[in-house]
C-alpha cells in the first residue's frame, strides 16, 4: 500500500511564532518510499523527515510544511502494526513511573492512554489498580492485535473530547505520541479538561537535545517522517505550563528492549543491519535485554486540586 500525503505550512505549534529563520534540517523524503509501515510504531527507520524548524521562543523543533490533517488521519488509520512484543517492553518501562505519580493522587478511578497502540499499557494500569480505564488509538491494526480483554477498552480514532469525559479521569497518559500529533498543545489543553482536580498527566517524548541526538544528528531515529515536532525539556515544560499544569517534573527514561531492537534503530547500512539482526536472533544474543537512556524523557504535571 502506497501512502499519499498533501502538505501545508504552519507556525510554531506551541507558541505560534511565525519566525522560520532557524532551519534545523531541510526536508529529506521520497514519497514513493512511503508504505503501510511509514506511519507504524517502532518501525525500521527510513531516515526520512520533513523540513524542521527550531523555534527560538519555546525551543520546540517542528515540521513546516507538514501533511494536512486529512492526510494524516488516513495514513494512521491504515498503518500496519507488527511490534506487540516491543509494545509490552515499553509498557513495563513506563509502569515504573506510576508509583511516584500515584502517591500524589487521591484515587485511581479513571485513566486514559492516548495513542495506546495495542493497549499494552492499559494492562499495566489495570494491574496497578486503576478502574474506568480507556485507550485511544487511530490505527486499526494495533487494536486488532490487542488482547481480548483489552480490545473493548480502546476507542478507534484520533483523540477528541467525548461527552462525559470532562473531569472524568484521574490520570492521562500519552507515550511517544506527542511528536505525531497535528496539534500537541490542543491535546494538552484537552487533557487538562478531562482530568479531575488533582489529577496527573504523564507523557513520554523524545528529547531532541539528548546526547544520542547530538551524536547522531539527523541520522537519529527521532528524525522521522511521522514526527511533526520534537521536544526538549524546556519546550515540554513550556507546553504543559501553558496548558495550565503545575508542579511539572522532567525525568530521564531508561528504555529496556532486546539487543536486536537497539540494532534495528542504529544508523548502519540496511544490508549489514539485516545480517547482524539475523545473527543476533539465531544465536539468542539478540534477545538479551538492555536498559539504555536512549534520549527519551518523562514529563509529569498536575491539575490544581
Amino acid at each position: 500500500m502506497k501512502v499519499s500525503i498533501a502538505m501545508r505550512d504552519r507556525s510554531c505549534p506551541l507558541c505560534g511564532s511565525m519566525d522560520q529563520s532557524r532551519v534545523l534540517a531541510e526536508a529529506k523524503f521520497d514519497a514513493e518510499r512511503l508504505d503501510a509501515f511509514a506511519f507504524a510504531s517502532r518501525k525500521l527507520p527510513e531516515y526520512m523527515h520533513h523540513r524542521m524548524i527550531s523555534c527560538a521562543v519555546c525551543d520546540v523543533v517542528y515540521a513546516s510544511p507538514l501533511p494536512t490533517l486529512e492526510s494524516l488521519i488516513k495514513a494512521y488509520e491504515e498503518a500496519a502494526f507488527d511490534t506487540s512484543r516491543e509494545s509490552c517492553y515499553a509498557s513495563l518501562t513506563y509502569r515504573r513511573f506510576l508509583p511516584g505519580i500515584v502517591k500524589h493522587l487521591s484515587d485511581r478511578v479513571g485513566a486514559i492512554d492516548i495513542g495506546t497502540g495495542d493497549g499494552a499499557f492499559l494492562d499495566q494500569l489495570l494491574a496497578e489498580g486503576f478502574s474506568d480505564v480507556v485507550g485511544v488509538e487511530p490505527s486499526k491494526a494495533p487494536i486488532e492485535s490487542a488482547q481480548d480483554h483489552i480490545r473493548p477498552l480502546i476507542r478507534c480514532g484520533p483523540f477528541e473530547l467525548q461527552p462525559g469525559d470532562e473531569a472524568r479521569f484521574r490520570l492521562v497518559t500519552c507515550f511517544q505520541t506527542l511528536e505525531h500529533l497535528y496539534d500537541p498543545m490542543e491535546m494538552c489543553r484537552n487533557a487538562y479538561k478531562i482530568l479531575k482536580n488533582g489529577g496527573a498527566v504523564f507523557l513520554i517524548c523524545h528529547n531532541r537535545r539528548s546526547f544520542s541526538t547530538k551524536l547522531l544528528g539527523t541520522k537519529s531515529p527521532i528524525f522521522d517522517i511521522e514526527h511533526l515536532q520534537l521536544f526538549s525539556s524546556k519546550s515540554a515544560r513550556y507546553m504543559l505550563e501553558q496548558a495550565g499544569f503545575v508542579s511539572v517534573k522532567i525525568k530521564t527514561v531508561f528504555n529496556r528492549y532486546p539487543l536486536h531492537y537497539w540494532v534495528k534503530l542504529f544508523p548502519i547500512p540496511m544490508n549489514l543491519k539485516s545480517a547482524v539482526i539475523s545473527i543476533l536472533k539465531k544465536t539468542g544474543v539478540g534477545y538479551m535485554l538492555l536498559s539504555i537512556p536512549a534520549g527519551n524523557i518523562a514529563v509529569i504535571g498536575y491539575k490544581k486540586g
